[in-house]
């Protein structure tokens, strides 16, 4: 007779005890084996903090730049009575004690005996209290609804600068909020015609070879052989200076994503050169696909993730890029409001030391690159999800 075996003998265990599967697969990989790219993706991009991070300054960016006028407490071009007055910092506290709602102390202009300039110091007798929705300047909701509503601000004639005022008395911050629906809105534009010369042109020389991939790398390679800046100067010197600033926003729009397209060609055309001989495209060609069916149907989608990355990565360059313009004065020009416009007062010494708020304009740019940047680096590892999988 054959010796008897007992559970335990036929069950392997682990060193804990617990028993472990004949498959060696735990129920946790099986989830990891069954589940779709793209909860992969998400389980891999959750995992990178700082990426969450950034996509959730990314998200607060555009939620700002989407609300501007009802977030703003003044207009962008709203002149106040007091140039280049201090930011003023809301308050809890008063000599009277502690208080639930925010003030702001009054503003008082004094004459500097050193350098007998007007300047602004607090006016401790006088407070304003902050208050949420209140009526101020008129805007257009969403661009769309008129309303004086704002979300905050002091009533009875105070005045609120969170950030000082410029050297028009204009609101630093109002300025700054409204700013962001052009420099943000022109990465995403720009990069989206980044995006179709990209992969057109790039696809094209990748798919096709031969004397069209000649004549689209050479192309690539004098573009980006002239310096970026003297290039940019010299094409948005170009347009007439009676143009409207929409205009101006088009075209500079249109200027970067000329010159943005070729890092994304050269990397789709890489990508193409791997997949055209791969055996999925070689039996869709047997099945008498077309050209166009190939790259649209089997080829775009086999690196979709890559490419977002890509885009992820770009709409800071163009950010970047418009800010430069825009500071060098070639860029959006007055009445227009980006950030680079605002840092255009910034340009001397004189605004550094006697107005220095007159800067703060570049903290959202940096936030917004840091940002970016973070995102597009969780992008591009959760783009290869079963990376790291045994």
């Amino acid at each position: 007779m054959g010796k008897s075996v007992s559970g335990d003998e036929m069950t392997p265990k682990e060193a804990d005890g617990s028993v472990m599967p004949e498959n060696g697969v735990t129920p946790g990989d099986e989830v990891i084996f069954l589940a779709p790219p793209w909860k992969l993706m998400w389980w891999k991009f959750r995992e990178h903090k700082l990426a969450v991070a950034g996509a959730t300054v990314v998200l607060i960016m555009y939620c700002i730049a989407l609300f501007a006028g009802f977030i703003a407490p003044y207009g962008a071009t709203q002149r106040m009575r007091q140039p280049l007055a201090p930011p003023q910092i809301p308050r809890f506290i008063s000599d009277d004690g502690f208080s639930f709602r925010p003030f702001v102390y009054g503003l008082k202009g004094e004459l500097d005996r050193t350098t007998f300039e007007r300047v602004y110091v607090p006016d401790t007798s006088v407070r304003y209290p902050v208050e949420f929705f209140v009526r101020g300047a008129p805007h257009k909701f969403l661009g769309l609804i008129p309303t004086n509503l704002r979300l905050f601000g002091v009533p009875g004639g105070g005045t609120l600068y969170l950030m000082g005022t410029d050297r028009l008395g204009r609101d630093v911050f109002s300025r700054m909020v409204v700013a962001a629906q052009i420099s943000l809105t022109i990465g995403l534009v720009g990069v989206f015609l980044s995006l179709v010369l990209g992969i057109v042109l790039g696809g094209m020389s990748g798919y096709f070879g031969g004397a069209v991939d000649n004549i689209i790398q050479r192309l690539i390679e004098i573009l980006r052989s002239f310096p970026t800046i003297p290039l940019w100067m010299a094409l948005a010197a170009a347009m007439p200076p009676f143009w409207s600033p929409v205009m101006v926003y088009f075209a500079i729009t249109i200027i970067l994503s000329m010159i943005g397209w070729t890092g994304l060609a050269r990397v789709v055309r890489g990508r193409f050169l791997s997949l055209r001989e791969e055996d999925f495209v070689i039996a869709a060609r047997l099945s008498a696909a077309t050209e166009a069916r190939i790259i649209r149907k089997h080829l775009l989608p086999s690196f979709t993730s890559h490419i977002i990355a890509s885009i992820t990565l770009s709409i800071p360059r163009m950010i970047l890029a418009e800010t430069a313009l825009s500071f060098l004065g070639v860029g959006m020009r007055p009445p227009a409001v980006s950030w680079g416009v605002m840092l255009q007062d910034a340009q001397n010494i004189y605004s550094v030391v006697m107005a220095p708020w007159l800067m703060l304009p570049g903290i959202p740019v940096v936030v917004t690159v840091l940002a970016f940047n973070f995102l597009g680096d969780g992008l591009r590892d959760a783009a290869d999800p079963y990376a790291g999988l045994n």
